[in-house]
């Protein structure tokens, strides 16, 4: 394994874990400790995490929420537009459950307006603030150990308190979505998990996602298309995409 190859795995464990350590490490590549210092000492000046007594934590809270105001400001109109079709689907007094998403950001602001009673479930902390200021809406957040660079809660904790909900409507956000290959994907495992509980739970799953991701693949797969619903994008698919959708008995809502 090249050296570049071997710094890009240490970074993938560390966003996974929120933690690496030397020793670990090591043994795992087959490299003497000393190999691993020289790779978290490279990281950590380029700014891609922190070094600790053994070991190495995430990048500061600064960095990560850059990479957060980032994401936010990538398709802005298609986010919109998205959102604006997707708020449409809710009905009076439904139980929504909300992703850890910019399209669900997008949603909350037009249904911080929302004039009829609903119920809404989310783990993003800017849904929470947008959507605690209207009183037609029963609001549950589900916390635990905050995520900076997702502005939201998918840990352990978040998982269990999730688990015992069962709401009528779900919209998950994700990295990719392949109808050919039956793959809903993200880049982080721990995002993987915490969405396939999300259409565990949910008695009507969306998938909220921009055209440009449908096709695609991310690194980890979290689950098929079997649980979905409706896909809700911006623009009407290619025929292909829309006939594949069609078996598989997804909708696409545009």
């Amino acid at each position: 394994m090249f050296l570049e190859e071997r710094q890009e795995e240490i970074l993938k464990i560390l966003n996974e874990n929120g933690k690496v350590l030397v020793k670990e490490l090591a043994e795992k590549f087959g490299v003497t400790e000393d190999s691993i210092r020289k790779d978290l000492g490279s990281l950590e000046m380029d700014g891609k995490l922190k070094r600790t007594y053994g070991g190495a934590v995430p990048v500061r809270e600064k960095l990560q929420m850059a990479e957060a105001n980032k994401r936010r400001m990538l398709d802005v109109e298609a986010k919109r537009k998205i959102a604006a079709t997707a708020v449409k689907i809710i009905s009076p007094n439904d139980f929504v459950y909300l992703d850890i998403s910019t399209i669900s950001i997008a949603m909350a602001e037009i249904l911080s307006k929302c004039e009829f009673p609903c119920k809404i479930l989310t783990s993003m902390v800017d849904v929470l603030v947008m959507l605690a200021r209207n009183p037609k809406i029963d609001l549950i957040f589900a916390g635990g150990k905050i995520n900076r660079s997702r502005d939201g809660f998918s840990d352990g904790m978040n998982l269990e308190f999730i688990s015992s909900f069962r709401p009528d409507i779900t919209f998950v956000g994700l990295v990719a979505a392949d109808l050919k290959k039956n793959s809903l994907s993200v880049n982080y495992t721990y995002e993987g998990i915490h969405k396939k509980k999300i259409l565990e739970i949910g008695r009507k799953n969306y998938i909220i996602a921009e055209s440009r991701k449908l096709g695609l693949e991310a690194s980890y797969c979290f689950a098929g298309f079997e649980k979905v619903f409706g896909i809700i994008t911006e623009n009407k698919p290619p025929a292909e995409i829309l006939e594949i959708a069609e078996k598989r008995n997804v909708k696409i809502i545009n």
